[in-house]
């Protein structure tokens, strides 16, 4: 039987109107005494949740991570002292057939009561806000692209080719020629000649691009991207300057993020709105690696080794890193050289998944020992990788008598055997 570690425990089934509690205490004859509660979702019910387990002395309460709604009962609980285990969902699920919400608060509190709920992250209030910038920010340039593209296919329908000569269309050019199609401008010459810089060597292309008829239904919708687009652009400046003023703590472990290859400033913010600078929370680089989804999966049974997909981890994560990785494939490092051979074996996403992973490493002992990034430091590595593909065994010895014949590297001879 397991021990008891917590006599008096809680477990708070969390939706998003209402929240079921069940209160266990395990009396000194060892009976366990249960007591349910149930409770509005309103900040004034969660107090006299709070209230409730203050008076009982309850020192930990455990709840599924469902969605956002945990977010008010976990603030209002540790603001009073009160221990709270946020519990992946997936790995307290219930018997199939016995699923209840208060059968869910009195697992959640069983299981909390024998110290068998493994806490999930939960970062700092200030790396919490640093999160929701940086995720908006996010969302609201992706929001931007697809309003873009939407232009791009409105342009298109009306015969309008811009986006065929020009690299983007948010470029100041293609804003001066969208505008004056506004104004009521259809003469091509006129509006090709609103071009500006080296985009004046294709006034020809332009023009035949400009050639088509706008009606005033398609004028109409255009004028309607374009103001979202001005709305939209003027939300990512927001969350630029707001991101920019919750930085002013964080300059050091940032800039030393940004010595890793493949890492820039924004995707610096990202990656420690994710997982804040405190990397004891994790214990090691490969439970951050874990937890971020980013490692290989183990799926094995009978010696047989089946499928090794990554698991589902924090996507947003996993798109920063992945993007970073892709960036210092032709870097001139160790982690674009290792790029090069994944991809060379495995193909681009799996390779770019490999560095990912191998990225994280790098970042939790940058942001751990304080130190930035030194390439220098997989130099022994890169030079036995180096050696053992510069150099392939023979039968007969070569003068100097190493026992090996030199070949040239698959990315170049970047460095002498």
């Amino acid at each position: 039987m397991d021990e008891v570690v917590y006599p008096v425990a809680c477990g708070v089934d969390v939706h998003q109107n209402s929240l079921v509690a069940c209160l266990r205490t395990v009396r000194p004859d060892g009976r366990v005494q249960r007591e349910s509660r149930g409770f509005d979702g309103t900040t004034p019910d969660i107090r006299q949740l709070v209230a409730w387990l203050v008076r009982e002395r309850c020192p930990v309460v455990a709840m599924e991570s469902t969605g956002v709604y945990w977010r008010p009962a976990y603030r209002a609980l540790a603001a009073q002292g009160i221990e709270v285990r946020l519990a992946n969902p997936q790995r307290v699920k219930p018997v199939r057939g016995k699923k209840t919400d208060k059968a869910d608060a009195v697992r959640l509190a069983q299981l909390v009561a024998l110290d068998q709920i493994a806490p999930s992250f939960i970062p700092p209030e200030e790396i919490l806000a640093l999160r929701h910038l940086a995720r908006g920010r996010v969302k609201a340039v992706q929001d931007l692209t697809t309003e873009w593209n939407r232009v791009g296919k409105l342009l298109n329908d009306t015969g309008i080719k811009l986006d065929a000569v020009v690299s983007k269309l948010k470029i100041k050019s293609a804003r001066l020629m969208l505008d004056a199609l506004l104004a009521g401008e259809r003469d091509p010459h006129k509006l090709a000649d609103l071009a500006r810089g080296i985009l004046r060597r294709k006034l020809p292309a332009l023009r035949k691009a400009l050639d088509a008829p706008c009606g005033d239904l398609y004028t109409h919708l255009l004028a309607l991207h374009l103001n979202q687009i001005n709305v939209l652009e003027a939300g990512v400046t927001a969350h630029e300057a707001l991101l920019e003023e919750a930085c002013g703590t964080l300059r050091d472990p940032l800039a030393r993020l940004c010595t890793i290859p493949g890492v820039g400033s924004h995707a610096a913010v990202d990656i420690v709105a994710e997982i804040g600078t405190d990397m004891s929370r994790f214990g090691s680089a490969s439970r951050l690696a874990a937890w971020a989804g980013v490692c290989p999966g183990n799926n094995e049974s009978a010696g047989k080794r089946y499928s090794g997909r990554t698991r589902s981890g924090n996507k947003h994560l996993r798109r920063i890193l992945v993007q970073c990785a892709w960036s210092c494939r032709k870097h001139d490092s160790w982690l674009g050289h290792r790029f090069r051979q994944f991809m060379a074996r495995k193909g681009g996403k799996k390779a770019a998944m490999a560095i990912a992973h191998k990225l994280l490493v790098i970042v939790y002992h940058v942001l751990q020992s304080g130190q930035p990034y030194e390439d220098s430091r997989y130099g022994d590595r890169y030079q036995e990788d180096a050696e053992r593909l510069a150099w392939i065994p023979t039968d007969q010895p070569p003068p100097n008598g190493s026992g090996a014949q030199p070949r040239m590297f698959p990315w170049g001879a970047r460095l002498s055997a």
